[in-house]
């Protein structure tokens, strides 16, 4: 009797232990994992959220970079944590993507991440290094056909969506373009500015300060309205090629992380997002905030199996995969 006593108390302790902790948190510093190189676009807005986060919090948010696999390697890096939402990931379309480009996945997007939240959206932008002689979409076309032996595109990575809309791009104007794959789009960029390739599309994070300085060229906005922030850059639509990319990101936990630290989580992401500050920094760089209704927790769940199909039907059409 005395043994069961025991053992019931002790069940009562481990029952009121979660809610406690999770009433606590967060009580140390939380880890952003950013699946990108330091510097490009994805980096600089998950700074940006991370600064305005940790003052929410009230405890330090950390960025930590680990680029691999096209986003993949930094994404299963969460997907193995501890499930205590002191490591969460900034996740985007390339998840999307991984599922189907990538034969063997090392982690699943639909089964091994929780959602939390959309955050925003960045379009992507065609650009080009700043002394090729093209002027607007159909010159950049007919440039790309006459020199398809010797034209040089970067990419973010593998999996990288701009990456991926520069393979979808290539294949609507008919040409086929080798990407040269770097870890992420700051590094890339680097090397468009210094001219050592051609042409490279990259989500309007990575590409907005550089246009604004005339170190390249941007070319095509893959949208239907111009942005703001790069108002003298005409869409894709406008130029005669109807053709859309862009790319959602949005904050994931480990899939066992408690519902209320989830919600926790996702609360003060939704205060960040909702700060002018923040609002003002994302706008200047070339990003769109999710609108209120599409920030719940429930609404980015129910996204996730139509972005992998969504996303895998046009790769499975082009026959793009990687072992």
């Amino acid at each position: 009797m005395r043994m069961l006593a025991v053992i019931a108390a002790a069940s009562l302790v481990v029952s009121g232990l979660k809610p406690a902790l999770a009433e606590d948190w967060p009580t140390h510093p939380l880890t952003m994992v950013v699946p990108w190189a330091a510097g490009g676009g994805t980096d600089v807005m998950g700074r940006i959220m991370a600064k305005r986060m940790a003052e929410i919090l009230g405890q330090p948010v950390i960025v930590e970079n680990i680029p691999g696999g096209g986003g993949m390697v930094g994404s299963a890096h969460v997907a193995r944590s501890e499930p205590d939402g002191y490591t969460f990931v900034f996740g985007s379309r390339s998840d999307a993507i991984d599922m189907t480009l990538y034969k063997h996945p090392i982690y699943s997007f639909k089964d091994d991440l929780a959602p939390v939240v959309l955050v925003a959206d960045q379009p992507t932008i065609l650009v080009v290094r700043g002394d090729l002689a093209v002027n607007g979409l159909m010159d950049f076309v007919d440039y790309v056909k006459k020199n398809a032996s010797t034209v040089k595109m970067g990419s973010a990575g593998i999996g990288a969506t701009g990456t991926v809309d520069c393979t979808l791009f290539n294949d609507k104007i008919g040409v086929n373009v080798q990407p040269i794959p770097y870890r992420g789009s700051g590094p890339a960029m680097q090397d468009l500015i210094a001219r050592q390739f051609d042409y490279f599309c990259t989500i309007s994070g990575s590409a907005v300060s550089a246009v604004q300085n005339n170190l390249v060229k941007g070319i095509a906005v893959f949208k239907k309205d111009r942005m703001p922030s790069l108002p003298n850059v005409p869409t894709s639509y406008e130029q005669g090629i109807p053709f859309e990319g862009s790319t959602w990101f949005g904050f994931l936990a480990p899939k066992k992380t408690p519902p209320e630290i989830v919600k926790k989580l996702h609360d003060a992401s939704v205060d960040a997002m909702e700060s002018p500050e923040v609002q003002k920094q994302l706008a200047n760089n070339g990003t769109y905030v999710f609108p209120r209704d599409q920030r719940s927790t429930e609404y980015f769940q129910s996204i996730i199996v139509p972005e992998i199909e969504k996303n895998g039907a046009p790769l499975k059409a082009a026959g793009v995969s990687v072992d």
